[in-house]
């Protein structure tokens, strides 16, 4: 991709754009994370400070979706397991 006089030309500028802003992240095993996006890598590893993740799952005897979440102070990413990477302000 090439554009010229844009702010983004590359798909991973428009995470550059969200760096110290709040960020959504779906990831795989119907997981999604809300967090400060302190750092990322070319292969979408990424630290978020201030992250609540929400997990997603069903009982067996039932066909409910629940959830549960949990905060941390720090949290790494690895990249292979992001399938979406939002500005939070847009969720």
């Amino acid at each position: 991709m090439s554009e010229s006089n844009s702010t983004s030309s590359e798909p991973l500028d428009l995470i550059r754009l969200c760096l110290d802003e709040q960020v959504f992240v779906k990831l795989r095993g119907s997981r999604e994370m809300v967090g400060k996006l302190h750092a990322y890598d070319m292969h979408c590893n990424m630290v978020l400070s201030d992250a609540t993740e929400t997990i997603f799952y069903t009982e067996q005897d039932s066909p409910e979706i629940k959830s549960r979440t949990k905060k941390s102070d720090m949290v790494f990413i690895r990249g292979d397991s992001v399938i979406l990477v939002s500005d939070a302000a847009n969720v």
